[in-house]
């Protein structure tokens, strides 16, 4: 079930955010991953518009949208490639006419997946807080 987020989320969303950007930027310092925790949990999250995927009660993965960017979509790592990241999006689609978002250009498998849900690359940039090349993708074409 895909819920809006509650503030009682928080820590789960968090720690699905830590352990998901570990896996998938594992070309990224993970110290930089924790150094923004707080700012997830500051900044980020309660500026966005966030959505929670949950099965029997626990949260397994969650959407953040910041007007018409897809700011964050993440998963647990341990419940990838079952169709939760796929209804996120599928859910973001419903509230947003169209979607912008950044990815690493190192981040093969998550470019193919957005790939996969219709987005296509605009252009190429620098990330200025890890250095790393990033795609710009939008959804529709």
């Amino acid at each position: 079930m895909i819920r809006k987020f509650l503030s009682e989320d928080m820590d789960a969303v968090l720690d699905i955010w830590l352990s998901a950007s570990l896996k998938a930027h594992d070309f990224v310092e993970a110290n930089f991953w924790r150094s923004q925790l707080q700012n997830m949990r500051d900044i980020y999250i309660p500026a966005s518009d966030v959505y929670i995927y949950e099965d029997k009660s626990e949260v397994l993965g969650f959407v953040a949208l910041l007007d018409d960017r897809l700011a964050a979509i993440f998963v647990k790592p341990d419940k990838q490639g079952e169709g939760i990241g796929k209804a996120l999006v599928e859910h973001a689609k419903t509230i947003r006419k169209t979607l912008t978002l950044s990815v690493y250009k190192a981040n093969i498998p998550s470019i193919h997946f957005y790939k996969s849900q219709g987005f296509f690359i605009i252009e190429e940039s620098l990330d200025s807080a890890t250095g790393q090349k990033e795609y710009v993708m939008r959804f529709p074409s």
